[in-house]
């Protein structure tokens, strides 16, 4: 699997409330969360990411509040994948779900990382590169890759209600 597109990025401890601040989540339909997205961290942000760019954080990526809406605010703003030093827990199961692809980086990746700048996210090197160097990725298990491909864990399961993809 491999992604190619311009990055963004955003530091630390980046929570759901800055992927999709909660004041929208009542007043604007789940099909308009992407208009939104990460406006909590970059009021400009909507306006400038495009379809296949990627998000580059460092540790704690989506920590906060349990809301899915928040990776359905990135897959609508046209994220292909996230790649993090570390994902908050309930963020990573809920981009699993919904298959947004979540990659673990070694070492933190805004160390080489610009905003605007074209990235390669490859997993079959396990490396992401930019044009100031390459960051070491961690490999994500097969289950996660198939879910990514097929689009999301419960996508899998709407597909085989009698054998989910997690038993």
């Amino acid at each position: 699997m491999r992604w190619e597109g311009r990055a963004w990025v955003f530091g630390d401890n980046v929570d759901t409330d800055q992927i999709i601040p909660g004041r929208y989540l009542r007043r604007v339909s789940y099909d308009e969360l992407g208009r939104y997205a990460m406006t909590g961290a970059d009021p400009e942000f909507p306006e400038k990411v495009r379809e296949g760019d990627i998000l580059v954080a460092g540790r704690n990526f989506g920590c906060g509040s349990s809301r899915e809406q928040a990776v359905m605010a990135l897959q609508q703003a046209g994220i292909a994948c996230v790649v993090a030093e570390s994902f908050a827990r309930i963020f990573y199961r809920n981009a699993l779900n919904r298959g947004l692809p979540t990659v673990e980086a070694r070492e933190d990746p805004t160390e080489i990382v610009e905003d605007g700048e074209r990235v390669v996210v490859d997993l079959d090197e396990l490396v992401l590169r930019s044009e100031s160097g390459e960051v070491p990725l961690r490999e994500p298990p097969e289950f996660a890759r198939r879910a990514w491909r097929e689009g999301g864990l419960l996508e899998l399961a709407r597909r085989n209600p009698e054998r989910p993809p997690w038993r």
